[in-house]
């Protein structure tokens, strides 16, 4: 990839630049990473404030955060898309022909379509981790599918979006059961390692039975009340940690530029700009395309008309997700542009909620930037 006009203080992203410092200082979240690319030149790619405020460590380039659900698109989506490649999978295919044990539930005619555009009907998110009560994490998991087979749905499957966890985690259980492979290893060797991005240091999942990352500079997050303790290095999410720090809708880590990277592929693809790519475009347009008036597309979220974290100026074609833990990304795809914000703004509690109003007015001030770049 090109890297032309990379900040330098007093350039044109100085209005970018002064409000990434000023959210620092207003603690809108203790430290983080900005990256925003155009026509794959990199434009802007700056680390702020601190990584952990109690050790000083400062945000670089390289540290680490918690992805929250960038999980779900960046992980859980790009693996059935793939066992959908393999025709292992359709957007048709119902979980109860997968997983049996639905087939006397009202769940049993939710489709992969329903799952990754969140219009299954479920709820958006229960504290399953407080009702697991296995010693070992397969048994955990095992209780976490008793669980999730058992809610009832919310809502009537299929007639609007309702955005949340369950879907996902339902959708890892079908991937490993089709795959025959856990989800962490699965995107390694089938998205992450033949995109070119780093599936050990870049985007990985943290297996808690594996112990620590050695080496690797994670960000921290909160002091959790649940666990009595600072979290770092470690899952975030309650239920995602309960069975092991691998699930569908949280658990994946990363560092802005391996998320760049993969984004940077997936547009490529889209625009049938790679050689030998993974994905067709007319795949690449499936998953990316709004779901039937939804709001939504097959596992990524798409900027809302009013109040939408991405700002007023990306176009409607446009796609990104947003993570509980204060990381988003937005990728434009008509302009070709990417914005990846990676923050630790749970560091050190969920309460800070400041990033909400700081999300559109750090974008427009972006966008408004990236229009003079060819």
């Amino acid at each position: 990839m090109k890297r032309t006009g990379v900040l330098n203080p007093g350039s044109f992203m100085e209005p970018v630049h002064r409000l990434m410092m000023a959210a620092i200082e207003n603690q809108v979240f203790p430290g983080g990473v900005l990256l925003a690319s155009k026509n794959g030149s990199l434009v802007f790619f700056e680390a702020f404030g601190l990584a952990d405020i109690y050790t000083g460590e400062k945000a670089g380039k390289e540290t680490v955060y918690d992805l929250a659900s960038l999980t779900k698109p960046l992980a859980t989506t790009l693996a059935v898309m793939d066992l959908v490649k393999a025709d292992h999978l359709t957007l048709d295919t119902r979980i109860s022909e997968i997983l049996p044990e639905y087939e006397d539930t009202d769940k049993r005619a939710i489709t992969m379509g329903h799952l990754l555009s969140h219009t299954a009907g479920l709820p958006d998110y229960l504290p399953y981790y407080k009702e697991i009560k296995g010693n070992t994490i397969s048994e955990r998991k095992k209780d976490l599918r008793r669980l999730l087979q058992k809610i009832p749905l919310q809502y009537p499957l299929g007639r609007q979006a309702h955005y949340g966890d369950p879907g996902f985690m339902i959708l890892n259980h079908v991937i490993e059961t089709v795959s025959r492979e856990r989800l962490d290893g699965f995107v390694s060797k089938k998205i992450y390692g033949p995109l070119g991005v780093d599936p050990v240091n870049g985007l990985f999942f943290v297996d808690l039975e594996s112990g620590p990352h050695d080496g690797v500079r994670f960000a921290a997050t909160e002091r959790c009340p649940w666990r009595g303790r600072l979290i770092k290095g470690e899952v975030h999410d309650e239920n995602a940690y309960r069975v092991g720090g691998i699930e569908g809708h949280a658990g994946l880590f990363g560092k802005a530029g391996a998320v760049h990277a993969l984004l940077s592929g997936l547009l490529a693809m889209y625009g049938d700009d790679m050689q030998n790519p993974l994905f067709s475009p007319d795949m690449m347009e499936l998953f990316f395309r709004e779901h039937e008036k939804t709001g939504r597309t097959l596992g990524f979220d798409m900027p809302s008309p009013e109040g939408s974290s991405a700002g007023k100026y990306f176009s409607k074609n446009t796609v990104g997700h947003l993570g509980f833990s204060g990381t988003s990304f937005w990728m434009d795809l008509d302009r070709r542009i990417i914005i990846v914000l990676l923050t630790n703004r749970i560091h050190p509690t969920r309460e800070n909620t400041k990033i909400k109003s700081f999300r559109p007015i750090l974008h427009n001030a972006l966008m408004i930037e990236l229009q003079g770049v060819a």
